[in-house]
């Protein structure tokens, strides 16, 4: 029986850090990843690639591009995808991906660890054992996290711990299945599509996360709006903007053209999602705004998703709304529809 052939692509991250005099910081290349775990490859042919070696504080929109067209470039060699990357911002890749690369028919697997893999305590060889089963899989098509034995899709992961083995967690969606002694244990399936996959080259950077806090002043939304073209409101609870910066809200979107700038309003609140029509502060928000809601997407998948769509040039404002909830890998809300 033919081997499955694996790519397994390095970013740096925790993964293939080393102590230096100024704390860990990446350093082992892409096989040196693999040392003490050349069994590997009696399971399947599995090569390397970097892509790039920094820690994923330091992964840029440029990076998700890189990684998408490495992808693309060995997508028709390889049964499967490893990626090597850095916790704290892996989720956010995640999501880019799972956005520039539409309906794979192939596993895309990110994963790293939060202990370095020369280290001897380490979760880093259990996460890479588990993500190349995972990436043999041809039941296990898309962009997904495996992480402590869990497999999460790729726009429903949070990094929720900052130094525990289980670090990961799926929001507002059950996990996809489980890694035990290297089985793979499928609980929920994407439907696999006849169509082939498709790749996007192209996302746009100007998307700006405002975290509101109480007694937010009205001025610092000037600056944003003349830079930013998407402002993404972290708001409390299930929604709504304060009376403080309501008006200038209204003013400054009011001085553009209905897709010119873009007001998504998301929660600040974990689990369970956004529902801006519950409260007088969020309604009446709904009768003077024109906006998008997030529901019960996470902030990373809201923030890659909206830049990629912004990333497609020349959409209507209806045309990015169509876009924005239309379902990609569970990204939508299982109960919400949008008419």
């Amino acid at each position: 029986m033919n081997k499955k052939k694996i790519l397994m692509l390095t970013t740096g991250g925790t993964i293939a850090s080393t102590a230096t005099d100024r704390g860990l910081a990446p350093a082992l290349h892409a096989d040196e990843l693999l040392k003490g775990l050349e069994d590997l490859r009696e399971s399947c042919r599995l090569d390397t690639l970097e892509v790039c070696s920094l820690d994923s504080t330091n992964m840029t929109w440029a990076h998700w591009l890189k990684l998408e067209e490495a992808v693309e470039a060995h997508y028709k060699q390889y049964d499967g995808f490893v990626i090597c990357h850095g916790t704290d911002t892996m989720a956010y890749t995640a999501g880019a991906l799972s956005y520039l690369i539409q309906n794979p028919g192939k596993p895309i697997v990110l994963t790293g660890s939060q202990k370095p893999i020369n280290q001897e305590i380490t979760d880093a060889k259990r996460n890479l054992r588990d993500s190349i089963a995972v990436a043999m899989n041809e039941d296990c098509p898309g962009v997904q996290i495996v992480f402590n034995g869990q497999i999460i899709a790729g726009t429903r992961a949070k990094k929720v711990k900052s130094f525990s083995f289980d670090a990961f967690t799926s929001i507002n969606f059950p996990v996809l299945g489980v890694v035990r002694n290297g089985r793979v244990i499928r609980y929920i399936r994407e439907e696999r599509r006849a169509e082939a996959p498709v790749f996007y080259h192209r996302v746009h950077p100007k998307v700006f996360l405002l975290k509101l806090v109480p007694g937010m002043q009205p001025q610092i939304l000037n600056p944003i709006f003349q830079e930013f073209d998407c402002v993404i409101v972290e708001s409390f609870g299930v929604g709504g903007i304060p009376d403080s910066i309501a008006e200038e809200f209204f003013r400054q979107l009011s001085r553009y053209e209905p897709g010119e700038k873009i007001l998504i309003m998301t929660t600040q609140v974990t689990y369970e999602g956004s529902d801006v029509d519950v409260y007088e502060v969020g309604k009446r928000i709904r009768e003077r705004f024109r906006f998008l809601e997030a529901y019960d997407m996470t902030l990373e998948a809201v923030f890659t998703k909206i830049m990629w769509i912004l990333g497609i040039e020349g959409l209507s404002f209806e045309e990015i709304e169509t876009l924005f909830y239309r379902k990609v890998n569970f990204d939508t809300s299982m109960t919400y529809v949008k008419t």
